[in-house]
């Protein structure tokens, strides 16, 4: 693994400049992604369920709501594959200003649509399609975001340089909770009326910033050198398929237990809160507001200590620590204490942040620079639909088949958790059996 054993190489001021802006780069266009997605994760939680599925029971439109949630992570391994072939044919900063527009429009078009109310199915139709629309935009953007600020970055700091772009996460969570909390005080009565769209609307200004600063980083160095030596690669997918198909599973597998985790604690506990423990919206959102500031903090520590340790040793801490702490989190969310549950809350945002942080680096040193677009994307995207995609829905479920049982919910995230602890140690005989090889030759 290329972590913190490798020796450290002078950087110049022009090269540390261009590193810097690349890492708040993609930190910027992943807020607005995580700002779109997770605007629409509590709007699932609060909202849609009375403006588009009115006409079934609350419990039921809960369900449907995350059910529309977890389409547009089923269309993100279609934009993965997609804006991955073209990356790595064509160039990672195109492909990035691209997916940010189409990502971003399809979240300004949502706060235009009109309710069930006004034309009837047409409305959750038209939801969906936008929000089909929106993951494929989605599933070009992070990955393209990761290989921006990683390959941008020195061998000895790509972990801390490559958090920056997973830093969009809690940033567009907090963003998406202190907005939605702000407009859901400032409208009152009128928030399911019309005070939800204005959410939705302000992503047309946040787009405007970011592709300011997205076109002001220039193309990834590492792969316009390859590029130039290599040519372009025909098919990237195929290739990575052929000679790295391991490598994609076991991202698939680490992402998927985090992902589960982290979109039941930011979507789903919305709904628990509110639906099942009777506890103010505005103290949910408060919990997810503080977890974010403290998650954002955590990242960059994992991540500085990934770059000094090495990745395995810290992410294998996050995936225990995805197994073992659902059972507890639910136990404490059930006291209905408000103190004690934003603590719940604000632990699950730290704890995972062991896997989150050092991630960017963990996927990008993986795959071959000329087919890393494809890899990192197709591997992160498939992880977050099999984890987070289905997560809030799957929850959502559990809860009303079994009555309103939470333990289900718990066992549901400690196997997810299982799968990423599983696909460390798989990555780690891998490795030695590799390094065993090496050596015998």
């Amino acid at each position: 693994m290329t972590t913190a054993q490798t020796s450290p190489q002078k950087t110049d001021a022009g090269q540390l400049k261009m590193v810097r802006k690349a890492a708040i780069g993609s930190a910027v266009g992943t807020t607005i992604e995580a700002y779109d997605f997770q605007i629409y994760g509590v709007a699932s939680a609060l909202v849609f369920s009375t403006v588009f599925f009115s006409d079934v029971p609350s419990s039921l439109g809960v369900v449907f709501s995350f059910a529309t949630l977890s389409v547009g992570f089923l269309a993100r391994p279609f934009g993965a594959i997609i804006f991955g072939h073209y990356g790595d044919r064509v160039g990672r900063k195109t492909l990035l200003v691209t997916a940010l527009m189409g990502a971003g429009g399809c979240t300004t078009v949502m706060g235009m649509l009109p309710t069930t109310a006004s034309v009837g199915i047409w409305a959750p139709i038209l939801l969906v399609f936008l929000r089909l629309l929106q993951g494929i935009f989605h599933g070009g953007e992070q990955g393209g975001a990761v290989l921006m600020a990683v390959e941008h970055a020195p061998a000895e700091k790509r972990g801390w340089y490559g958090s920056w772009t997973f830093l969009g996460s809690p940033g567009g969570t907090l963003l998406a909770a202190g907005v939605m909390g702000v407009v859901t005080a400032a409208t009152g009565d009128n928030f399911l009326t019309w005070g939800w769209r204005i959410p939705f609307l302000l992503s047309f200004l946040l787009l405007g910033v970011g592709l300011i600063i997205r076109f002001t980083v220039t193309e990834s160095p590492k792969f316009a050198k390859v590029k130039s030596e290599e040519g372009k690669t025909k098919a990237p997918l195929i290739q990575v398929i052929q000679k790295s198909w391991k490598f994609v599973l076991i991202s698939i597998g680490v992402n998927l237990g985090f992902n589960a985790f982290i979109w039941v604690l930011i979507s789903y506990s919305l709904a628990y809160g509110t639906e099942y423990l009777s506890l103010p919206r505005e103290l949910m959102l408060r919990g997810t507001q503080i977890g974010s500031v403290v998650m954002i903090i955590s990242i960059l520590v994992f991540a500085r200590l990934s770059d000094k340790i090495g990745r395995t040793p810290v992410m294998f801490f996050g995936a225990a620590f995805l197994v073992i702490y659902p059972f507890p989190m639910f136990a404490l969310l059930n006291t209905a204490e408000p103190v004690v549950v934003v603590l719940a809350l604000v632990i699950g945002f730290c704890g995972s942040s062991a896997v989150f942080g050092p991630l960017a680096a963990f996927l990008v040193e993986l795959f071959p620079t000329k087919v890393a677009y494809s890899g990192v994307s197709v591997g992160y995207s498939l992880g977050a639909v099999l984890g987070g995609g289905l997560a809030p829905f799957i929850a959502s479920l559990l809860m009303n088949v079994s009555g309103g049982q939470s333990w289900t919910v718990s066992l549901y995230l400690t196997l997810a958790g299982l799968i990423s602890f599983i696909s460390m140690i798989v990555l780690r005989r891998i490795r030695t059996s590799d390094k065993a090889l090496n050596l015998a030759k």
